[in-house]
């Protein structure tokens, strides 16, 4: 498996990124749904990688500078033929890591309540995040979950 950065132009990512957002309607309403779609991965601050298993795309994910301290883990998403195969582990990895390399204080990320997020959930306290209150633009939501991990 390889984990690269991406320029979001391989239909493959667009393919994969419409499936995660047709996933999160199945379980939260479209105003509690904060994915993002392929044009607003590309805003500035916002970094995306690929992982991709014989030039196939298998799982992407993107970390977003909310200040020069602090980032947030967004579209983490595995094709549901490679779940629980150590794609979004070598993902998260890859994006900790460069919020290491940033000399980020705080990663976070919002998930979904539902139950269908709970391998997810287990996922992101494996590697040390731990609920908190919501940040950023984030407001309090019965469809959302809040995690932190600190890394200083």
């Amino acid at each position: 498996m390889k984990i690269e950065l991406d320029t979001l132009s391989d239909s493959g990512i667009a393919d994969l990124l419409e499936k995660h957002l047709q996933d999160m309607h199945q379980y939260s309403p479209a105003e509690s749904i904060h994915a993002l779609d392929v044009e607003q991965l590309k805003q500035p601050g916002l970094t995306f990688w690929s992982a991709r298993i014989n030039n196939k795309v298998v799982g992407c994910g993107a970390l977003y500078e909310l200040s020069e301290s602090e980032g947030e883990v967004k579209s983490m998403k595995v094709d549901s033929a490679h779940l629980r195969k150590g794609v979004a582990a070598r993902l998260l990895e890859q994006i900790i890591s460069e919020a290491h390399k940033r000399n980020y204080k705080k990663v976070y990320l919002e998930t979904g309540s539902h139950e269908a997020f709970l391998a997810a959930v287990a996922l992101y306290e494996r590697f040390g995040f731990v609920e908190c209150e919501p940040f950023a633009h984030y407001q309090e939501d019965p469809y959302s979950r809040f995690y932190l991990k600190q890394l200083s």
